[in-house]
């Protein structure tokens, strides 16, 4: 079976290194899906859940917030803001955060400022970790 190197960095540390055969993430324009053989390619990530599958068929599943992924001949990059695996993720956690940012943009005046667009990112980023988790708990 063709394979290609990946690696899967956050600003804390490598989540994912080694051969796979395939990855799927969610870039700006739309969900991307990569195997071997795959023509270089760069984009932006949006947040929401990274497919990996590794080259003995298991799958990883991986929340990133955001970041670029970068396919080269025989290597996957994803330099990822924030890159958690799945069965790491904190379904307590979350669900805080996201009812800290909604009541965060409850008590918001009639106009918009810097608080309320923090709430609605951490509302988008809780959103897409509750989305990765439950993809996650679904697959077994």
């Amino acid at each position: 079976m063709a394979t290609l190197q990946c690696n899967v960095v956050s600003a804390k540390e490598t989540i994912y290194s080694g051969e796979i055969s395939m990855l799927i993430a969610t870039g700006v324009e739309g969900e991307v899906g990569i195997l071997p053989g795959h023509i270089p390619f760069i984009t932006l990530l949006k947040p929401g859940t990274m497919q990996i599958k590794t080259s003995n068929g298991n799958d990883e599943m991986v929340y990133v917030s955001g970041g670029v992924l970068e396919v080269q001949p025989h290597l996957v990059t994803v330099l990822a803001d924030t890159a958690v695996r799945a069965h790491d993720l904190d379904e307590a956690k979350i669900l805080e955060a996201r009812r800290h940012a909604e009541q965060t943009l409850q008590n918001q005046k009639a106009d918009i400022d810097t608080s309320a667009s923090a709430a609605l990112a951490a509302l988008a980023e809780s959103l897409a970790q509750l989305q990765t988790l439950k993809k996650f708990k679904n697959r077994a």
